[in-house]
């Protein structure tokens, strides 16, 4: 089978016989918690095969969707048992997910054409008879899209949702704010967007590159935006973890409201929106004001990210440059009535206070790496993204963990060697790379093992400019992290990449069909270059730290 993730059975018909065909008269019987994906089938499968696929009886042959016990037993609620035979089809899943996780299958095997918003003419609808169980190896399979430094419309953001549901991710972690932008409405802080989410201009190419592009750029989500990305994800029943940065990676706030800096050290109401990558200097200074101020936009992002979509909140956390507070009188006095013994625990003393915060209203605290410098929060989980160590660390002291090293599975990183990759930046990540990753380092004890929540994919924007750029990064990579994430795959070295390719040859029809602009196999066509605009490639093999 053609199957992207690859399923854990899959057993045919032993004659390799059979198929079961899909019809006018075709019903879909819905059982209770299988609302969601009764509609997504009306919806997407619908329109592609042109069929109305009305409710049904379920004792009726037809597609028949159920909530199991059994399954939620034996495979999880995420996992699923999908059946086809001369009664039927049937989805059963451990929970409402299990069942739509087991639609994305159904759709791949009906083929590219099941991928596309109307039918083709002449097209016939059939399934072969098998039985499929399946299950997630990691409970958190995820991506995360910067909206900072290059704005992601709305629409785009929609439709990656629906890119992560047909590869079975889960998890849509939004990156909402840094130096170079702040992408959502705050309705107590007006300033944040009318100020904070445009900048007059952006380099073109790495920060080394000479080259500018001068028209303004900006955007942000309004209320509405953020309330509809929720609700589509929560149908296709995918998390989303807002991050809202701090106390570095903050110079878009502090252009907004000049009193959030270190203004006894700079010159705070004279800064505007970064236009260039990299690590601003200009971060939070320590006062309660700030404090009250953030806590103000958490209490907005709790609202419009609920409990049930968004457990975790992200506060970014990483990347903190402490020279300002080192000569701020102000931060140095404030240390001193906290009892800290440096700038490390003063940024710590930052993350504890949103972790108890957090945890009062029911949500976890998620940040980068850098939160372990001073004193890991008791409660927060860490995204490891400098390499494996800080999730080696953070899991042996009982945290939990999501990997996602900059090494293995940073998707802005270059694809290939070659001298035609568009603005190359890292080390060389190839589609066999990532179908190698590996979330849990050998390393760790059972124990500690059971603290990595799983992985995720991080796509940073600073030369990723637009829907085109973001197609050509992500894709088809995150077809192999997809597979990593759920399936059981043998030890890296033991991974079969030719079958995996040899799947993909079939995949690649899906994504065209639903218009995804990957490179492909071969190196990026004419269109995808961006020749002379200067990236910053490194050489060599990745370290494994």
């Amino acid at each position: 089978m053609d199957l992207v993730p690859v399923p854990v059975r899959v057993e045919r018909d032993e004659r390799g016989e059979g198929s079961y065909p899909l019809g006018a008269g075709t019903t879909v019987s819905a059982g209770p918690g299988t609302e969601r994906t009764e509609r997504w089938l009306r919806r997407e499968v619908g329109a592609a095969t042109g069929l109305a696929l009305p409710p049904g009886d379920a004792r009726a042959a037809g597609i028949r969707l159920v909530v199991d016990e059994t399954v939620e037993r034996e495979l999880g609620g995420e996992g699923y048992r999908l059946t086809v035979d001369g009664n039927g089809v049937e989805l059963a899943g451990g929970g409402p997910a299990g069942v739509f996780w087991a639609a994305q299958s159904l759709r791949q095997l009906l083929g590219h054409e099941a991928y596309r918003r109307a039918p083709l003419p002449g097209c016939a609808w059939e399934l072969p008879y098998l039985r499929i169980e399946d299950a997630p190896r990691f409970g958190w399979r995820g991506l995360l899209l910067d909206t900072a430094r290059h704005f992601i419309p709305k629409d785009t953001v929609l439709r990656y949702l629906d890119l992560l549901a047909a590869h079975k991710l889960n998890v849509l972690h939004l990156h909402l704010t840094d130096d170079q932008g702040w992408r959502v409405q705050i309705e107590r802080y007006p300033r944040l967007t009318e100020v904070g989410a445009w900048r007059a201009r952006s380099k073109w190419g790495h920060r080394a590159s000479p080259l500018w592009n001068e028209t303004p750029h900006g955007g942000f989500y309004t209320h509405e935006d953020i309330r509809e990305i929720v609700a589509y994800a929560t149908d296709r029943h995918i998390q989303v973890v807002p991050e809202i940065d701090l106390p570095g990676h903050s110079q878009a706030a502090i252009a907004a409201y000049p009193e959030l800096g270190n203004s006894d050290v700079v010159d705070t109401s004279t800064l505007k929106v970064w236009d260039d990558w990299g690590v601003s200097e200009h971060v939070l200074a320590p006062t309660e004001a700030t404090l009250r101020f953030y806590e103000g936009v958490f209490e907005e992002i709790l609202a419009l990210f609920p409990p049930e979509t968004s457990p975790f909140i992200h506060v970014g956390g990483d990347e903190c440059p402490k020279e300002q507070w080192r000569k701020s009188p102000s931060a140095q006095a404030r240390m001193r009535e906290l009892g800290l013994a440096d700038e490390d625990e003063l940024q710590s003393w930052f993350i504890r206070h949103f972790d108890r915060w957090l945890a009062q209203r029911g949500r976890r605290l998620i940040g980068w790496d850098e939160i372990l410098q001073g004193g890991l929060a008791r409660g927060a989980t860490v995204s490891s993204w400098r390499g494996y160590a800080g999730g080696v660390a953070a899991a042996r002291a009982g945290h939990d963990v999501v990997m996602c090293p900059q090494q293995h599975v940073y998707l802005d990183h270059r694809q290939d060697g070659a001298a035609e990759e568009p603005m190359p930046i890292g080390y060389v990540r190839s589609l066999t790379d990532v179908y190698r990753f590996e979330p849990v380092p050998a390393e760790l004890s059972s124990e500690a093992a059971a603290h990595v929540l799983g992985a995720q994919a991080n796509v940073w924007t600073e030369v990723v400019q637009d829907r085109s750029r973001l197609d050509y990064q992500v894709f088809p990579r995150l077809a192999a992290f997809a597979e990593v994430v759920w399936s059981r795959l043998p030890a890296p070295a033991d991974r079969d990449v030719e079958a995996f390719e040899a799947r993909m040859g079939v995949h690649y029809r899906r994504l065209d069909v639903l218009g995804v602009e990957y490179r492909p196999p071969g190196g990026p066509l004419p269109w995808q270059r961006r020749p002379g605009v200067l990236g910053r490639p490194l050489e060599g093999a990745p370290p494994n730290v």
